[in-house]
């Protein structure tokens, strides 16, 4: 029969048993403090490039923080992601660590224990590379905010807008609708062509024997006129500018138009500009470059 006294039984209780209750109430104290400052950074870090283009001067300040989605739902979710990944993390090792010296105090032998993990570790990471590659590519992705639902991207192998961002995978829709999913490892480069802002470019076209300067006057009015309007003020970040002639040859000169926009509203700014430009030129009778007749069907040019 088992028999203890009460010093035998005291001095088990302080021992191993203390030194466990201890140690896991450490590695909980440590995992809350640990959570509390990932949430505090990774709040920061999203924050900080808002605070910058909200310094920006005026209304192209405003309107590119709006663009690029800065204050909304996208940063939110970018923020509990990356937390839940850090929080993730954090959990494991500080578990890993609390079972081990848990292990150790108990009097239970590491050494065998840390010989098979290690051979199982090296075996798990030559057949999982790609695997942590992926996961850690999708980190910095996220973090860095590369880009993020919505926005439309060039991969190098496809373009498409983002339908879904995960740690592994990116999901894409292309202009014909085919859904591709590009692991995050593969990714070597990315274009996003809807942060920050985009730039309209339109070349106006005029006959040889046109007055120049004329031309310009009639398009710096049209350009005000499009920065005036309210219907168009929320895609322009600034008034459109007459670069200039931009070439000459085969009978015409080209006149340049630039204006910088919200991302991805150039394409509906240089389609009211040409509008707007040709309804202008007809009403002061300015010419485009003459056409070359075409020739009989069935025949070909000398």
């Amino acid at each position: 029969m088992l028999s203890l006294t009460w010093p035998e039984v005291r001095d088990w209780l302080l021992g191993a048993p203390l030194k466990v209750v201890v140690t896991v109430a450490i590695a909980v104290a440590v995992r809350w403090l640990l959570h509390r400052f990932v949430d505090r950074v990774v709040a920061t870090a999203t924050s900080r490039r808002a605070q910058r283009l909200a310094m920006l001067p005026g209304r192209a300040g405003r309107m590119l923080a709006g663009a690029t989605g800065l204050a909304g739902e996208r940063h939110v979710q970018r923020t509990k992601t990356m937390g839940a990944v850090l929080r993730s993390v954090i959990t494991i090792i500080v578990a890993t660590i609390t079972l081990l010296t848990v292990l150790a105090i108990v009097g239970i032998p590491l050494g065998p224990m840390l010989a098979s993990a290690g051979i199982g570790g090296v075996a798990l990471g030559f057949g999982a590379q790609s695997l942590v590659k992926d996961f850690l590519s999708g980190v910095f992705m996220i973090v860095e905010d590369q880009y993020g639902v919505g926005d439309v991207i060039d991969t190098g192998e496809v373009v498409g807008t983002v339908e879904d961002v995960s740690l592994r995978v990116t999901q894409l829709r292309d202009g014909n609708g085919v859904t591709w999913y590009v692991r995050n490892g593969e990714i070597v480069r990315i274009g996003n062509k809807s942060q920050g802002w985009s730039v309209a470019i339109v070349d106006i076209p005029i006959a040889y024997d046109e007055d120049v300067e004329r031309a310009q006057s009639l398009i710096r009015e049209v350009a005000a006129q499009l920065a005036d309007d309210a219907d168009w003020q929320p895609s322009l970040l600034e008034p459109p500018q007459v670069v200039g002639v931009e070439s000459i040859g085969g009978g015409a000169i080209t006149i340049r138009v630039t204006a910088k926009c919200v991302a991805q509203q150039h394409f509906g700014v240089q389609r009211e500009l040409r509008e707007r430009v040709k309804v202008a030129f007809d009403r002061a009778g300015v010419r485009s470059p003459a056409a070359l007749p075409l020739p009989p069907y069935g025949s070909t040019r000398p």
